[in-house]
């Protein structure tokens, strides 16, 4: 009840900012996702400062104004606080309180006061927090958010109303919620900013029932120190659902992007899932031509990889680059061709998957969004692949999803599942195509796992059942006689059922068929005559 409680509260936060932005004419604007998400996140922070350091200090959780109290303590002792804060938490000080700000709104040049006390946070905090880019530049915490209002008249009244709704109510008593909570807060948040086809690469959501199944697959027992990798992270959705099935304090975190919203918003999610220590791994750059994460001169393999790759893009203005010596070994099945027209359909999914394998440790595990068609394709590169996903032993099973899944395209996909310690076989192939109710979501269809549907699905691949028409559980020699095929359906035994008749029955049933075929070849033959007399009748006419 409290839970649900503090999530209508922080949606109505943030339908308070959106509002705001909206009557200040930034509604829909590019820069809208920043203010909203820059905002939440300066929230969360102060919030998170004071639920810290109110465990560190009994006089602070008593005081009636903690901000007031904890201002009144020496350089010293404040350094002192500051240094027993957990490494999740930034550092501020009484000037970066939300309450200090909410007291100053009257100021002149309110908007300038406010811009600077984020980018003080931000430079403060810049070790902890910052975001590289794959030529090793930072990109620091918060922009100037005013800026992004044209009127400098209406900046100061703009910060003011942001202020005022972020007072509102406190995240204090919800921190330790953790994932659950904040799931469901962040994919609200991001919802109208990170839609399918918004950008480059994978910038869309990958749905939670998805991301959970692909989680506890991937990871159905203990673990501890593990290295979790995602080449096209996105918003973070798959990677956040692996570190929570992980332990988010057993696991590292990696990532890359090419898009500048897409890691801005996975250090969000970061933060607000406690896995700050993992922030100095993500990297903002082109995974493909410049992957950042190395081991000396190769690249750094993982134990986990997760991905949602985008399944079509034009990359031919870097594609050549890619067909070089060097990559031979990570590309070993070649690149998509550019074609003479729709050029945005570029397989670019194909490039991720070898990359994918490459970055492999060698007994790492790996599950990949694909689109159903790669399962089959008789030649090419998808059959290149899966060749060498069945002759090298490191495939661990697939999943057909139902259509819709995803309710931003209506490409069917699947999930592609790899293990190179899976040697003996037992290679899961399920059909989970008919499972899911649909339902409207704005202007689309979109299917919806139940969790009932959701378990089925993991616990019939993680104890690799067999079960009629739904999976089959093969050998490495047996997905090679069918030509590799990944789909489940082409294993499924033909059933042919019997019936016991007696020769009475069967005489009958004879004879039906018989009057049946009578009376077709009877309307054939009529049919035949009426066609006859109209074409002689239009001779002669």
């Amino acid at each position: 009840m409290v839970t649900q409680q503090f999530i209508s509260q922080t949606k109505e936060l943030i339908d308070g900012l959106k509002a705001i932005c909206a009557n200040y004419g930034l509604g829909n604007d590019g820069n809208e996702y920043k203010i909203i998400s820059q905002a939440f996140l300066y929230k969360f922070m102060n919030d998170k400062f004071g639920y810290e350091v109110k465990k560190l200090d009994a006089r602070l959780g008593q005081a009636a104004n903690w901000e007031a109290e904890v201002a009144s303590y020496s350089n010293d002792d404040y350094e002192m606080l500051l240094m027993k804060l957990p490494p999740d938490s930034a550092h501020l000080y009484p000037r970066h309180f939300l309450s200090q700000l909410f007291q100053r709104q009257n100021d002149e040049e309110f908007a300038k006061y406010f811009d600077d006390t984020l980018r003080d946070i931000a430079h403060t905090n810049n070790d902890i927090f910052s975001v590289k880019t794959d030529s090793g530049a930072k990109v620091q915490l918060f922009d100037e958010l005013s800026n992004y209002i044209t009127d400098r008249s209406k900046r100061d009244a703009f910060c003011r109303a942001l202020i005022n709704q972020l007072v509102k109510f406190s995240f204090e008593a919800i921190f330790q919620l953790k994932f659950d909570f904040f799931a469901t807060i962040f994919e609200y948040l991001i919802k109208d900013y990170n839609k399918d086809g918004g950008g480059k690469y994978a910038e869309y959501y990958t749905p939670h029932a998805v991301a959970n199944i692909m989680a506890k697959i991937l990871v159905a027992g203990p673990v501890a120190n593990v290295t979790v990798y995602d080449p096209a992270a996105g918003s973070g959705s798959l990677l956040m659902s692996l570190a929570h099935q992980i332990g988010e304090e057993r696991c590292t975190i990696y990532s890359q992007d090419i898009s500048q919203k897409s890691s801005g918003m996975l250090r969000l999610n970061l933060i607000l899932n406690n896995l700050v220590h993992s922030i100095q791994n993500i990297i903002q750059g082109n995974t493909l031509s410049h992957p950042y994460h190395r081991e000396g001169e190769q690249l750094k393999t993982f134990d986990f990889v997760v991905s949602n790759p985008p399944f079509k893009l034009d990359f031919s203005d870097f594609r050549d680059a890619l067909d070089s010596k060097a990559n031979h070994e990570r590309f070993f099945a070649g690149l998509p061709n550019v074609p003479n027209k729709d050029k945005d359909k570029m397989a670019i999914y194909l490039v991720f998957i070898q990359h994918i394998i490459y970055s492999l440790a060698p007994n790492g595990k790996a599950a990949i969004v694909v689109p159903t068609g790669f399962l089959t394709a008789q030649s090419g590169i998808e059959k290149k692949i899966r060749e060498k996903l069945v002759n090298d032993k490191m495939l661990r099973g697939v999943v057909a999803m139902p259509s819709n899944i995803f309710a931003t395209t209506g490409t069917n996909v699947s999930v592609l599942f790899l293990d190179k310690a899976n040697t003996e076989g037992g290679i899961v192939l399920m059909d989970a195509s008919k499972l899911g109710e649909t339902v409207k979501d704005g202007k689309n269809q979109k299917t919806l796992l139940s969790p009932a549907e959701e378990q089925h699905i993991i616990n019939t691949f993680n104890q690799r059942n067999v079960v009629d028409e739904f999976s089959v559980v093969l050998s490495y020699e047996q997905i090679a006689e069918k030509n590799f095929s990944f789909s489940a359906g082409q294993y499924f035994d033909v059933r042919v059922e019997y019936v016991d008749l007696t020769p009475e029955q069967f005489n009958a049933k004879m004879a039906g068929f018989r009057q049946n075929l009578d009376a077709l070849f009877n309307k054939s033959r009529n049919i035949t005559e009426e066609i006859m007399e109209k074409t002689i009748s239009l001779k002669y006419e």
